[in-house]
């Protein structure tokens, strides 16, 4: 924890004024694409908190988008980059070789689920490592279809925007995307897609593809793969029952599909685990990683059985994919996760959700604690036995955390994530939790009535 900390005095009203200086420039400039939650123009990081424009500080509760694992310029991380900035910065890995990107590699595979040879694929984003995936799964499997899931998130060019299902502002006005991708209904206990009960339900959203989708829609012995996140991020932060990857995974190799895990978001040890998949105890075919896997410096990896990727040269590359710079500073924050952070992501992840859980039984607008490890989710509903989604409430309690000095940002229509560094504290995570219940209580008073966050 840094010391002195203190949250932002209600009379001192952020943004400041060089914020909203910065933000005027940015309005005519930056496309308007871009999704911005609420005026914080960051100028510096340290571990878990951001220092504005004008010296407000900031416990951030968003890492960069899930990027910064190992805290904002941790020193070693810091030093590696330096160091390589110094003796070479880039000579292209699909044409050349260069030491850190082969270590990498080998780190890498190494921390893959299961017995078998893997092979690595370097770019430098999740959307691109979901590119490369779907491209390998097609030329591995000379199959066309994918099956993705309603609610996911992928990534926004154009094969990984063709499996997102996340809003319809993001594939609006883009057709036609690539064709052949089938979307079907996530495991969301809280809201079953399909009505039933789970333990009772047997797992019915897995039937639900094989009896139904394979069935009238999409021939089964068409179908590559399977891309599905082991936790739905941008969805909802919605964690599936502990047995549902197991029948998923029977499903898929009874036809002969892959199944693609896409750990873009819950992958680099946010979970506990450094895959977020190695909860269910399941073996997947392709891994996608990316945002943390090297502290916030950018870097897409595509992991799959050596078997798989025999596609040869010239098949796919990335002119500054696996950069150098980016190579030695995964290679450092595998390091660190080795020795502790992941150990931390579980231990204050479980400390928080215990928190939150005592929360819920106080407050009207917790409708459900969710997570695992510090990848955690809190829906806000306006009624507990309705769960109506309390779109506007949530909103609320976002911009009321940015005006204490505690940065977070929403997922679907109504949840809150926490998405902290894995470098958190307890102490860390007691000020957060107070600066969000303090939010929470401001809104349940008077309602907020703000456009959606998307």
């Amino acid at each position: 924890m840094k010391k002195g900390f203190k949250k932002i005095d209600g009379i001192k009203k952020v943004p400041g004024p060089r914020a909203k200086e910065w933000v005027k420039r940015d309005e005519h400039v930056i496309s308007k694409s871009y999704t911005r939650s609420y005026p914080l123009v960051a100028e510096s990081g340290e571990g878990v908190y951001v220092t504005d424009v004008d010296q407000f500080e900031y416990l951030d509760f968003t890492s960069g988008l899930g990027t910064c694992v190992t805290g904002h310029c941790h020193p070693d991380i810091v030093k590696v980059i330096a160091d390589q900035a110094k003796k070479l910065i880039h000579v292209s890995g699909t044409d050349f070789y260069y030491t850190s990107q082969i270590q990498l590699a080998e780190e890498v595979a190494s921390l893959m689920p299961g017995k078998e040879p893997q092979r690595v694929f370097f770019s430098n984003s999740g959307t691109e490592a979901n590119e490369a995936a779907m491209k390998l799964a097609r030329f591995g499997s000379k199959r066309q279809q994918f099956i993705a899931f309603q609610g996911a998130f992928h990534g926004r060019t154009m094969g990984s925007l063709s499996l997102t299902g996340s809003k319809i502002v993001q594939r609006q006005s883009f057709s036609p995307l690539v064709p052949g991708v089938t979307h079907v209904p996530y495991p969301n206990c809280y809201r079953c897609p399909i009505n039933l009960k789970y333990p009772s339900c047997e797992i019915a959203c897995v039937d639900f593809i094989k009896d139904e989708v394979f069935r009238t829609t999409v021939p089964p012995e068409e179908v590559a793969a399977i891309f599905v996140e082991p936790i739905q991020g941008e969805g909802g932060y919605i964690v599936p029952p502990v047995d549902y990857f197991k029948k998923l995974k029977k499903l898929a190799d009874t036809f002969g599909i892959l199944l693609v895990t896409d750990e873009v978001q819950s992958g680099s040890g946010r979970t506990g685990k450094f895959l977020a998949i190695e909860h269910f105890n399941v073996v997947p075919d392709i891994v996608t990683l990316a945002k943390g896997i090297a502290s916030g410096m950018p870097l897409g990896i595509t992991v799959s059985k050596a078997s798989l990727m025999t596609w040869g040269p010239g098949a796919h590359a990335s002119t500054f994919g696996g950069h150098p710079i980016s190579c030695v500073a995964s290679l450092k924050t595998l390091e660190l996760l080795k020795k502790g952070l992941m150990d931390n992501a579980a231990a204050v992840g479980n400390y928080i959700l215990g928190r939150l859980d005592q929360m819920k039984d106080k407050h009207r607008l917790i409708g459900d604690v969710r997570g695992i490890g510090l990848m955690i989710g809190i829906e806000l509903v306006k009624d507990k036995e309705t769960k109506e989604k309390a779109i506007e409430e949530r909103n609320g309690v976002i911009q009321a955390c940015f005006q204490k000095g505690l940065m977070v940002v929403g997922c679907g229509q109504n949840t809150v994530r926490f998405i902290p560094p894995l470098v958190i504290t307890k102490e860390d995570a007691d000020i957060a939790l107070a600066l969000f219940e303090e939010s929470l209580t401001e809104i349940e008073k008077k309602p907020a009535k703000l456009k959606e966050v998307v």
